[in-house]
């Protein structure tokens, strides 16, 4: 199957009546204005250029695509679909807010080749929506839901972490019931605190405070490896970096270059700590020797020693040494124990 990829066409904050507290999209995406007709053609045509066997869909990410005015909407729909019908493209793809489906919106996209449309749900906790300001409610995201698959169109929905009121229960609770409509995509967000929204009053005046880094890499750790269990496609882990949330835009939040790496990393410690609970935290008799040997293959043993070799020290605390095993698979590893034979093998 070919990979797929995106035009990316960015429609910041327009088309969306709210303000929650924790959006500046402009700050986000690194966008802070739409192009004109004649830049996007030249964008797309560009684009195209270079998708080799891809199967490509033009996207509009941002803001709340079906909250636009109905005419703007419409000439943006109508420029994609000259491009997909010209270069035989897969589709359009957008993002919008659960409250901005309805049954005329559907009906209206049926003249267009629109086959995906991610939801923006971001917590499925009422409390956390309303102190989030959303001002939608839990029910409206499963009717939006039951809409979107009512038109046979492939739903991708999107999370955040840390948000007012949140904690790592309810975030929990929250990825359940996303597994539960069986997306076909998710993106998963940690909340940053960005200059310029209520989020950010909200911190000055210690009413609000974020995830730590290592609080983040753990819930979201946690969540994507209930999603892969599942057979759910995640598509994006953490914010796409850019400038802005490089420098004085972001004020505070778990914020780091390499986020999505620090989560597969933990990802993978987790997992083979839930299997090896027969480990103690230090040898029987006491001596700070490794009990044990954990080998991976080429692929698992980056992320056995992690970024930077971040982990290569938690495995230590564990009687563990590490080491790289050339004759295994990229994604095998075995567990011995020092002068006692193997004890666990296994393949990420």
């Amino acid at each position: 199957m070919p990979g797929r990829m995106n035009i990316p066409i960015f429609i910041p904050h327009f088309g969306c009546k709210n303000d929650c507290v924790f959006c500046n999209q402009r700050k986000i995406s690194g966008h802070d204005h739409v192009a004109d007709m004649d830049v996007l053609r030249d964008f797309i045509e560009e684009s195209v250029k270079t998708k080799g066997n891809r199967e490509v869909e033009i996207a509009f990410f941002g803001g709340s695509f079906t909250g636009l005015d109905m005419e703007i909407q419409k000439e943006y729909l109508d420029l994609a679909k000259e491009y997909v019908t010209r270069y035989n493209l897969r589709g359009i793809r957008f993002s919008t807010r659960p409250d901005y489906i309805s049954e005329s919106i559907m009906e209206m996209l049926l003249d267009y080749p629109v086959v995906a449309i991610e939801l923006g749900i971001q917590s499925m906790d009422e409390d956390v929506l309303r102190m989030s300001k959303r001002n939608h409610n839990v029910d409206q995201v499963y009717k939006a839901v039951e809409l979107i698959r009512d038109y046979d169109m492939e739903l991708g929905v999107q999370m955040m972490l840390g948000l007012p009121g949140d904690t790592y229960d309810k975030s929990m609770e929250t990825c359940r019931k996303l597994i539960g409509f069986n997306p076909d995509t998710v993106r998963i967000y940690p909340t940053l605190v960005i200059e310029d929204t209520e989020l950010a009053h909200m911190y000055q005046r210690g009413d609000y405070e974020p995830l730590s880094l290592d609080m983040a890499v753990t819930w979201t750790a946690r969540v994507l490896s209930a999603f892969k269990n599942c057979g759910i496609n995640v598509i994006r882990v953490g914010l796409q970096d850019n400038e802005d949330l490089k420098g004085q835009a972001r004020l505070a939040g778990p914020y780091h270059p390499a986020f999505k790496e620090l989560v597969l990393d933990e990802m993978v410690f987790l997992s083979l700590m839930e299997q090896m609970e027969f480990i103690n935290e230090s040898c029987k008799d006491g001596s700070e020797a490794p009990c044990y040997e954990l080998a991976g293959g080429q692929g698992i043993y980056q992320r056995l020693i992690g970024h930077k070799k971040g982990n290569v020290k938690r495995f230590q605390e564990k009687g563990i040494r590490l080491k790289q095993d050339k004759n295994l698979n990229s994604d095998t590893f075995w567990l011995t124990r020092i002068n006692g034979g193997t004890v666990l093998t296994g393949v990420f």
